[in-house]
């Protein structure tokens, strides 16, 4: 149907979405391209370094690291790097009731003994949180400790690396693939070939090595504080007099027949105190030290101050022995003068006042 008012087209009004709108997105782009400034001339000459394809948390490895085993090495190697004091036993199928007793056991006396520190002002205290007490795979573990203890990354010579950003790199030299493999000399963490490599030698047997048969149990300490340790062996492997058991009036909890069926299947076997391996005597003498490494401090300062006055004293007797000897003779020469110097016939001695 035709309209009812002739309208010519060119008097149409124009649709509003039809209208043309500046783009400010365009300008501003235009404007900023216009007053960006050109990129340096090292960057236009240079290239820059490959880029690692690897994350920083998970180099690649000579041991595969989503296997179980791969996880224990690198927990037990930061295990022994950062704990100065672990005790090692030996278990015997002890059931899941005998392990929550000796452990509630043994966090009750901790806790005793930091309570005891707090009220004397020692700095040794809040330790019974981090005592830990878990059983270990006895030979992970052992390969971890040799890792630890034998392989030393810092004196490993580096190999060459060649960056292509670098002036002094020859365009004729090959460089190292950015997806680097196990292989890479580079990677010296505790799972990389490297560290496989330096331990491989049966050669190298720590003193902890002959301990370490059987399934085991490792009691560690985040320090070394003689009172936690002869709280833990008083619990774990009671010795009286000088490690002995509470008694069931004290602690009757401690005489459970949980507690104590699985005590008798523990058996210590020795301690690893900064790096020092000890035996079952050795243990219970770190564990007797009386007063703590305060009381060992002093025991060092009164033994330092009495070889330094013993020293003083017979310094200081050379010089008076001398000092005597000098005295004396000259006293002799003195009365020597004296009776060769006899007075005149008819002089009286001058008398002196």
């Amino acid at each position: 149907m035709p309209p009812r008012l002739p309208l010519r087209p060119k008097r149409l009004p124009m649709h509003p979405k039809a209208r043309r709108i500046p783009c400010l997105q365009c300008r501003h782009a235009a404007i900023a391209a216009a007053i960006t400034p050109a990129a340096p001339i090292e960057q236009m000459t240079t290239s820059v370094p490959p880029t690692s394809r690897y994350p920083s948390t998970q180099p690649p490895s000579h041991r595969p690291p989503e296997f179980r085993k791969s996880q224990l090495h690198r927990q037990y190697a930061s295990l022994l790097r950062s704990t100065p004091l672990m005790l090692l036993f030996q278990h015997n199928n002890l059931k899941s009731t005998e392990w929550m007793g000796i452990r509630r056991e043994l966090a009750q006396a901790l806790r005793k003994v930091d309570e005891a520190c707090a009220v004397e002002g020692r700095s040794d205290t809040d330790l019974a949180d981090g005592i830990k007490m878990q059983i270990i795979q006895t030979g992970i573990f052992a390969a971890a400790l040799r890792v630890v203890e034998y392989f030393r990354p810092e004196l490993q010579p580096e190999a060459p690396v060649h960056r292509p950003s670098d002036p002094a790199t020859q365009s004729s030299v090959s460089i190292a693939n950015t997806a680097t493999t196990p292989d890479d000399p580079r990677l010296t963490h505790g799972l990389s070939r490297k560290a496989h490599d330096a331990v491989l030698n049966k050669k190298l047997e720590h003193a902890l090595t002959p301990l370490l048969l059987g399934p085991l149990v490792l009691v560690t300490f985040p320090s070394v504080s003689p009172q936690h340790l002869k709280a833990a062996l008083s619990i774990l492997s009671p010795s009286p007099p000088a490690f002995p058991a509470p008694t069931r009036r004290v602690n009757p909890g401690y005489h459970d027949l949980a507690v104590q069926g699985g005590l008798q299947k523990l058996l210590l076997l020795g301690a690893r105190v900064e790096g020092k391996v000890f035996d079952t005597e050795g243990t219970r003498w770190v564990g007797g030290i009386a007063g703590g490494l305060d009381g060992l401090r002093g025991q060092l300062v009164a033994m330092l101050q009495g070889v330094g006055a013993g020293i003083t004293n017979t310094l200081e007797s050379a010089g008076k022995n001398l000092y005597f000897t000098v005295e004396g003779r000259r006293g002799m020469l003195e009365d020597e003068q004296q009776g060769g110097q006899k007075p005149a016939t008819g002089e009286e001695p001058v008398k002196r006042e």
